[in-house]
C-alpha cells in the first residue's frame, strides 16, 4: 500500500472539502491506478515530528528566537489528548529531545535548554525523522523543520531524502527563520529539476507534499504555524497498491473535472 496525503485548494487558495473517492485520479508512472481507500476527516488526530535546528548558524541574529515563536505557535494549534508531537534537535545528527506525547504541556519548555552549536545536517535529520514517524498511528503525519536553511554537512542529497520521506508518506514542512534578503536569495537560486543533485529547501518540501514557509518576524511565525497545521488537518488520505518492482515511481494526483490544485508526494519506491 502507498499512502498519499493530498491537500486540495481552489483557485482562490481555499481548501476544497467534501470530495469523494470518485473525484480523485491517481497515476503511477503515467498509468491510472485504482484508489483503494480515501479518508477525509479534519477531526482525525495529527502526529508531528518537530525538528529544531541547533547548529551554530541559528545563534546569529534572530533565527533561534523566531524558531521558538514558531514552535509555540505550532503547539497552540494542536489539540491536547488527540494530537501528538515530538521534538527532535539536529546539528550534525538527529537527537530525540522530547519523545512523542499527547500531553503537549510536556513540550512547552523544550527550547529552554537548547543552545545553537556545530554544523547542520538538515537532509539527514529529515530522513531519520521520517523513519520515526512511520510507526505512528495518526492519519495525518508530518515533519516540521525549524531552521535558518543552511545545510553544511548532510551526506544525502535533497532528491534522496525526498524519496525516503515520500516512500513512507510523510510530508516535510519547512519554516525558514531567515531575514527578508535571504528569503529572496533562497528563492532566486532554487533548483527545480528533479534530475539535479543540487536542491534547496523548497524542493525538499514540494517533493514530499509539504510546504516551505518563511518567518522573518513574530507575526509571520504565528501565521506560518497556523497555515501549516490547518493544511495538515484538511488533507485527504488516499491509498493505492504499490508496484512490486524496485524502482522510483512518479505519482500524479488530480481532481476530476475541476481546476483545483492538488499538492501531494511526488512518488514512491516500489518493491
Amino acid at each position: 500500500m502507498v499512502t498519499i496525503q493530498a491537500s486540495v485548494r481552489n483557485n482562490r487558495g481555499r481548501p476544497v472539502r467534501g470530495l469523494t473517492l470518485a473525484d480523485f485520479e491517481v497515476r503511477d508512472n503515467g498509468q491510472p491506478r485504482p484508489i483503494l481507500s480515501l479518508r477525509a476527516d479534519s477531526r482525525s488526530p495529527v502526529s508531528v515530528a518537530i525538528l529544531v535546528d541547533t547548529s551554530g548558524s541559528m545563534g546569529a541574529g534572530t533565527s533561534f528566537n523566531l524558531a521558538r515563536l514558531a514552535f509555540d505557535s505550532i503547539l497552540s494549534q494542536l489539540a491536547g489528548t488527540d494530537d501528538e508531537a515530538a521534538v527532535f534537535t539536529f546539528d550534525a545528527a538527529l537527537h530525540e529531545h522530547r519523545p512523542f506525547t499527547s500531553d503537549l504541556s510536556r513540550l512547552r519548555n523544550a527550547f529552554d535548554d537548547l543552545a545553537p552549536f556545530g554544523t547542520t545536517s538538515l537532509y539527514d535529520a529529515a530522513a531519520a525523522a521520517a523513519r520515526r514517524l512511520a510507526d505512528r498511528s495518526a492519519a495525518h503525519k508530518a515533519i516540521i523543520v525549524l531552521t535558518d536553511g543552511t545545510d553544511t554537512s548532510s551526506s544525502l542529497t535533497a532528491p534522496e531524502v525526498s524519496g525516503l520521506a515520500g516512500s513512507i508518506g510523510v510530508p516535510v514542512y519547512v519554516i525558514a527563520t531567515v531575514p527578508s534578503v535571504d528569503q529572496r536569495s533562497l528563492l532566486e537560486t532554487a533548483v527545480r529539476s528533479p534530475l539535479s543533485q543540487a536542491a534547496d529547501l523548497r524542493n525538499l518540501a514540494e517533493w514530499t507534499g509539504g510546504m516551505l514557509l518563511f518567518a522573518s518576524h513574530a507575526t509571520e511565525s504565528s501565521i506560518a504555524a497556523g497555515r501549516l497545521i490547518d493544511e495538515l488537518r484538511q488533507q485527504y488520505v488516499l491509498a493505492v497498491e504499490a508496484v512490486a518492482s524496485r524502482q522510483w515511481r512518479r505519482l500524479d494526483v488530480r481532481v476530476r473535472g475541476t481546476a483545483a490544485v492538488v499538492k501531494a508526494r511526488s512518488g514512491y519506491f516500489g518493491g
